[in-house]
């Protein structure tokens, strides 16, 4: 069966509809949609010390790791074998999307598109290549030929369009810790252009390596709490010491609306639209005038035509960082005014740590989990909130009533991105 599109379903603001229809992920906390939320709602970290490599010569020795992968119940064990890690996460969150949405089996027509998210895609078998030429006595005949390929940042994406036979539009984002919102606000426009009538967006990554372990340590960036890691990534705490790496993917069905009702999909969310914004300050430090932040909310809520006391929910960028979590807290506060002590804030960062260019993808998945279930996750490890962070930031799960929700990601770089996303409900389809 080939899916075909319907033609454009406009929206009260005028603008043509994107709905999700699919998930999948992969983390440090679950291997599919349930058991990721599950594990967040109950309040279960996925920090532990370091297994990928041997992490005792750093002052940083823990990360939230994805535990004993096995990519062999999504993929050939040959062909995992040629892929970098990353590559492996997306495809399997991808065949978890795609099987949720009702379209594992389908012919997928030329308006089928990808438009994926990565912040390195597969470095390390770059660094695989680099550490063969340089130590094996073969010299550069000791390098796979799969190295350089695997190691391209659009390699994740063609993989999913091979293995799933997507000859549509294929794009790679990028944008260091922004990266998955920004692909997901990128895929919903690519639909509303009329150049897809249903995209697979998300982001994957797996840069838990030493090299990017030696580069954090030197900016100081990450936790040293060693000793205890369940209690290590503290956002918005007072005794926040920095933030810890994470990995996986999250992979997202976004369709057209009036596509996804005529093949009677199930509907679990909308994307209104999201916004980015550059520092054009310092390759490292965000702003501390917090105004890149600050537009990138404000444009976001523009964008999607409604107003900013409409939101219910944030999920913040959130790291545990000294700096970034008080800037956040001031951009917040400036956008949002008195409504956002109405609003509760909950980091998920607190138990998968920060997966780099696939964080915006994992939260955008509890962002949308909060709006399918009704229910907020609680921010771990918040248990003293900083001086003059005087927010809901959710110290235990609950029920909570939100139509609208927000997503924030802040990156290196300068990059800010900011998505909203809106409850499905029967009477906001007609």
């Amino acid at each position: 069966m080939t899916i075909h599109s319907n033609g454009h379903h406009p929206s009260p603001n005028g603008r043509v509809r994107v709905v999700i229809t699919g998930r999948g992920v992969i983390s440090p906390i679950g291997n599919d949609v349930h058991s990721f939320w599950d594990n967040l709602i109950h309040k279960r970290s996925g920090v532990e010390r370091v297994t990928l490599f041997d992490p005792s010569p750093f002052p940083t020795q823990i990360a939230a790791e994805v535990k004993a992968w096995d990519p062999t119940p999504w993929i050939d064990f040959k062909e995992a074998r040629r892929m970098a890690r990353c590559s492996q996460f997306g495809i399997a969150a991808a065949t978890q999307a795609l099987d949720d949405a009702g379209l594992l089996d389908h012919d997928l027509d030329e308006e089928v598109a990808i438009f994926l998210g990565t912040g390195i895609g597969g470095w390390e078998r770059g660094y695989d290549g680099m550490m063969a030429l340089h130590l094996n006595d073969r010299g550069w005949k000791a390098i796979s030929p799969f190295d350089l390929p695997a190691a391209l940042p659009n390699i994740p994406a063609f993989h999913i369009a091979h293995a799933f036979g997507i000859h549509g539009h294929l794009s790679t984002h990028t944008s260091a810790c922004a990266t998955g919102t920004g692909a997901i606000v990128e895929a919903a426009e690519l639909i509303r252009r009329g150049w897809a009538h249903t995209v697979i967006s998300g982001a994957t990554e797996a840069a838990i390596t030493d090299v990017a372990f030696g580069g954090y340590s030197k900016m100081r960036g990450m936790s040293t709490r060693n000793g205890d890691p369940h209690a290590a990534i503290r956002p918005f705490d007072r005794g926040r010491d920095g933030f810890l790496m994470g990995e996986g993917a999250a992979i997202f069905i976004l369709e057209e609306l009036s596509h996804a009702q005529a093949r009677g999909a199930t509907i679990y969310g909308e994307v209104m639209s999201g916004a980015s914004t550059s520092d054009a300050y310092h390759i490292a430090q965000p702003n501390p005038d917090g105004l890149g932040a600050q537009r990138a909310m404000q444009l976001a809520a523009k964008h999607s035509g409604i107003a900013l006391d409409q939101i219910g929910y944030i999920n913040p960028h959130g790291p545990g960082t000294p700096l970034g979590d008080e800037i956040e807290v001031a951009a917040m506060k400036a956008v949002f005014g008195e409504h956002i002590y109405n609003i509760p804030i909950s980091s998920t960062k607190s138990m998968v740590g920060h997966a780099m260019g696939s964080a915006g993808a994992l939260e955008a998945l509890a962002t949308l989990r909060t709006l399918e279930t009704q229910t907020v996750h609680p921010t771990l490890n918040c248990d003293d909130p900083d001086e003059g962070f005087d927010l809901d930031f959710v110290p235990e799960t609950r029920p909570a009533d939100v139509r609208y929700a927000m997503s924030n990601n802040f990156g290196l770089g300068g990059q800010n991105a900011s998505l909203i996303l809106r409850r499905w409900e029967m009477e906001v389809a007609a």
